[in-house]
């Protein structure tokens, strides 16, 4: 099993799969040069950016995030400022010190190729890097895959046949579920909760204290960035000319905060999904959930739901972020959470669907009510497209998560008002459906921002 704790990842923005993804191989790759003694010897490296990579690869930061990765920097641990002041001593000195310790002459515009034409076949996201001497013979060459919400696999990995029905990977775990009947089965049996099946396994990769202690950082983390969200105005960077909505929005709610209108739910959850992806589309710090174009959708759900008088309460978030991490690993295990590969479906739509199941656990719901709740998140956003004009995470992605977050706390009461027995589809059954219309939809429909929104819609 893959740990709650990989689904959750702390990186910056604005994309999972084309920022984070891509600084963790390029660290992957300088780590490798260390390991095999070569790395002083390096004195060039290239860097070819393959399919949705180099295609949306300058609006979702591709370029930059893979300077940054060969510089040493690591996306869980990398402030928004300084990467940025590295990125403009890179720029002007025209070198860039690999793994911040071996200096060699790099020029942005000339070794870093966009070569959207080559469409890999094992993955859309695709990042090959060589690095060579200073007489040009090769030392290292190596063809990794940025595979959705912060993942990477290399070539090999990806090659890899599967073990009966499904590609063993992570650590062996008690309750060991590849689907969603399996863990359904395992909590009828045991009488526990799907939360604390999924403890239960992350106990066999490391102390509880340690896990719980990883929980209450990616809440944190949450937190943080919804705050910083709520008080940082202006027009976001790219070109679009978005302005920031989420601090006025707040300044209304605040300045009313026992209003009896109802509609005002829709408002809270708009105003800390937005606050989220606002602070995404500008690089800043977010938690993969289960990646950055999708960030904003559990936040606010958590934000609105775990919160007693003001008072942030850990139980109900633990609770939360355990369902809501069981139902991205069957996501993550059984199709993709890759927008190149799934379209928004695999980002939106699962972000939606893991709020709806936790937040049905939040509400006492049965495991079978909370996979009832999953299913309806994604029963309802099939077939939904990555088209991001400009090549941004800005445009429909921002508004997109606000719906996102309000689809899931209905998804989650319609589940509440129904018996397993009037469930006709299930989880299993509709995260097969997501994996085939992915498999079905056009290219330019996933991340390449060669068709929808992106082709239909010059400017805002």
């Amino acid at each position: 099993m893959l740990s709650v704790l990989d689904i959750f990842r702390i990186g910056i923005g604005p994309s999972s799969s084309h920022t984070v993804g891509p600084m963790r191989i390029g660290g992957m790759f300088v780590r490798s040069l260390t390991r095999g003694g070569r790395l002083d010897r390096v004195a060039r490296v290239t860097v070819e950016l393959q399919g949705s990579l180099a295609l949306t690869g300058v609006g979702h930061g591709t370029v930059d995030a893979s300077v940054l990765g060969l510089a040493g920097f690591v996306p869980e641990e990398t402030c928004p400022d300084d990467a940025a002041a590295a990125l403009l001593r890179i720029r002007d000195a025209g070198t860039l010190a690999l793994g911040g310790e071996h200096p060699i002459g790099f020029d942005i515009a000339q070794d870093i190729d966009l070569a959207g034409h080559i469409l890999p076949e094992l993955h859309p996201n695709g990042m090959k890097l060589v690095a060579s001497d200073a007489g040009g013979e090769v030392l290292l060459k190596r063809t990794y895959y940025s595979t959705g919400g912060g993942f990477v696999a290399s070539e090999a990995q990806l090659k890899r046949k599967p073990e009966g029905d499904r590609v063993a990977t992570g650590t062996s775990v008690p309750h060991d579920f590849g689907s969603a009947e399996e863990l359904l089965a395992i909590c009828a049996g045991t009488g526990l909760s799907i939360a604390d099946i999924v403890l239960a396994n992350e106990d066999a990769m490391r102390p509880r204290e340690a896990t719980l202690a990883g929980i209450d950082r990616i809440a944190e983390a949450m937190d943080q960035c919804i705050d910083r969200g709520l008080h940082q105005r202006g027009t976001l960077p790219g070109g679009l000319k978005v302005a920031r909505r989420a601090p006025d929005l707040w300044d209304k709610l605040s300045a009313n905060p026992q209003s009896n209108e109802r509609e005002q739910l829709f408002d809270w959850l708009n105003c800390f999904a937005m606050a989220v992806n606002e602070e995404n589309a500008a690089g800043g710090r977010v938690v993969t959930a289960p990646t950055n174009g999708a960030a904003g959708i559990i936040p606010a759900v958590i934000r609105f739901y775990c919160e007693d008088e003001g008072a942030r309460c850990t139980d109900k978030r633990r609770t939360f972020l355990l369902t809501a991490g069981a139902i991205g690993l069957l996501y993550k295990q059984r199709a993709s959470i890759s927008g190149a590969e799934m379209g928004c479906q695999g980002e939106v739509g699962v972000a939606c669907s893991m709020a709806a199941g936790g937040l049905a656990a939040l509400w006492g719901a049965s495991p079978a009510q909370v996979a009832c709740a999953a299913e309806i998140g994604m029963e309802h956003n099939l077939g939904l497209t990555c088209d991001p004009v400009g090549g941004l995470v800005q445009v429909p992605c921002i508004e997109r998560n606000a719906i996102g977050a309000v689809k899931a706390v209905n998804a989650a009461r319609l589940a509440l008002h129904r018996t397993e027995a009037e469930t006709c589809v299930s989880l299993d059954q509709v995260i097969e459906t997501m994996r085939q219309t992915g498999l079905d939809m056009s290219s330019k429909y996933k991340e390449t921002s060669q068709g929808g929104l992106a082709v239909n819609v010059i400017e805002c």
